[in-house]
């Protein structure tokens, strides 16, 4: 769609269903960098590619050693791997172009979430959210597996409230919520079940800072917008919270550990006070009149909407807000329960999975604005008389047309030169991103193959007999067909159809 001719009033979020993908059971999705490939993990334990312009399958992943449902699928920084985490307790590193496993760690815990590291182009660190343990980063190569804390000490623990999440062996609380990197992936961002966000280094598994959250109830999802400037977290307290990221995009960790805090208070009053000057509350989101609980919250493309998909059983509504904190849209589907939700990285579309495994495209409803054209255009109701101007129609002075005329004809055009995206700033275009995987041509069923040798073989004994070709002229041992007319009769004087004239290759071919 020419973004030329769009009426800028119309908001640019999308409102309708446009189609839908189906294949197997789908449980979640991700798009790569770029929006043209589509990850999406069936409980089959597959993973699909789906090449998002044509909507068809590109590539599927097949491990014959899972069978479980697939948990998370996540791209790495530029779309040559894709790691999926299954209900078996497994992360599998898949090449994307070669369609094989790369490596197979296998956890303790069923991994409910997991990510690439965002600051290679070929990660072999991930982190990793399990069901019932604390979040981890796991070396792909050696399988090695690094617990982060979830808590901070404190100093007064007799009077500390008891943790929602105990472990009867006596090991620390944990939190089996939600734990994500920021955008170049030097600092780990985790919510707990106190509700709090810590600031974590990874490296040297330290807290470095703390955030509280206002209602301070289990923290569900946590994400970075595109752009990395903005943080949303989904709690169970029913609200969507927009957190304002103080600290600079590159060098986080660094800028960091530069912050210090005030002298004689404690570690966790310290954690606080850098935490306020890493982290703002900037919006919070939620459904007043119901009190309902998020499904899937995320920002778009270019970070201006938030989108959060209802928890509700049998309801498949997707709320949109700006980042002002307004609801502007409520999409409605059909009559399933939506998994999970994602926003395409450059175009106003959103992809939501459905409980029955059904992948729905949503776009907007264009209306075109055809007045954009030209600034003179004006758009008609109804037909009116038009009267002429007496000099509308008079030819143009040859001195006028060369006023007019200020381009210089004999200047090179470029074509080669791509400009650069505002929305990929951060790419190394001397890495080669994959955007589009080339297309395999699938192989015949076994009853088509089967029909296609039978139908061979009898052209064969067709050749090979003396009809339709004339025996008398053979020379050098090759049938040559000598017929005035290409026309043979049906046996059953139904129709006539016509005979094609093998080629000298193809009876070479068969003698």
């Amino acid at each position: 769609m020419n973004a030329s001719i769009i009426d800028p009033l119309q908001g640019d979020f999308p409102e309708v269903i446009e189609e839908y993908l189906e294949h197997g059971v789908m449980k979640c999705i991700a798009f790569n960098r770029r929006g043209t490939l589509l990850a999406a993990g069936c409980s089959d334990g597959n993973c699909i590619i789906w090449d998002f312009e044509t909507r068809g399958i590109a590539k599927e992943l097949r491990d014959k050693d899972c069978v479980a449902a697939i948990t998370s699928v996540c791209w790495s920084k530029y779309g040559h791997r894709v790691l999926v985490s299954a209900a078996d307790k497994s992360l599998t590193l898949w090449d994307v172009v070669s369609g094989e496993k790369i490596t197979r760690t296998m956890l303790q815990q069923t991994p409910l979430q997991a990510r690439l590291y965002p600051g290679s182009s070929t990660p072999s660190l991930c982190l990793a959210c399990p069901l019932s343990s604390a979040p981890m980063i796991v070396d792909l190569n050696t399988g090695s597996a690094t617990m982060l804390p979830v808590s901070i000490p404190d100093s007064n623990p007799g009077f500390a409230p008891p943790s929602r999440n105990k472990i009867s062996d006596g090991t620390p609380p944990f939190s089996p919520t939600a734990a994500c990197f920021n955008k170049y992936g030097d600092l780990v961002y985790a919510g707990n079940s106190k509700g709090e966000i810590l600031l974590i280094d990874y490296k040297s598994v330290q807290v470095l800072a703390m955030v509280p959250t206002s209602g301070g109830s289990v923290i569900k999802n946590i994400v970075f917008s595109r752009n990395g400037q903005y943080l949303l977290t989904n709690s169970n307290d029913r609200t969507i919270r927009i957190y304002e990221n103080l600290l600079p995009l590159k060098d986080g960790l660094k800028a960091l550990n530069g912050l210090t805090a005030l002298d004689g208070l404690d570690d966790a009053e310290k954690l606080k006070v850098v935490g306020s000057k890493c982290l703002t509350l900037f919006r919070e989101f939620q459904d007043t009149i119901t009190k309902m609980h998020w499904k899937a919250p995320c920002f778009s493309g270019d970070g201006e909407w938030v989108i959060g998909g209802s928890a509700s059983k049998g309801e498949h509504k997707i709320y949109i807000w700006d980042r002002a904190g307004h609801l502007v849209k409520i999409l409605e589907g059909p009559k399933e329960a939506l998994i999970d939700l994602v926003w395409h990285p450059v175009h106003p579309i959103v992809v939501s999975v459905s409980l029955t495994g059904l992948v729905y495209i949503w776009a907007k409803d264009y209306t075109e604005n055809w007045s954009a054209f030209a600034p003179d255009f004006k758009e008609l109701e109804e037909n009116e008389e038009y009267i002429e101007r007496e000099d509308e129609f008079d030819l143009i002075p040859e001195t006028e047309k060369a006023k007019e005329s200020n381009v210089n004809e004999d200047d090179e055009v470029d074509i080669v030169t791509v400009d650069k995206d505002s929305a990929f700033s951060d790419s190394d275009m001397s890495q080669e991103e994959l955007c589009f995987l080339p297309a395999i041509p699938l192989p015949d069923a076994p009853e088509q193959q089967d029909k296609c040798l039978e139908s061979s073989s009898k052209l064969v004994e067709s050749n090979n007999s003396g009809s339709p070709l004339s025996e008398e002229g053979r020379p050098n041992g090759r049938a040559m067909n000598h017929a005035s007319s290409p026309l043979e009769e049906d046996p059953g004087a139904t129709r006539l159809k016509r005979k094609r004239k093998p080629s000298e290759k193809w009876l070479d071919l068969q003698l």
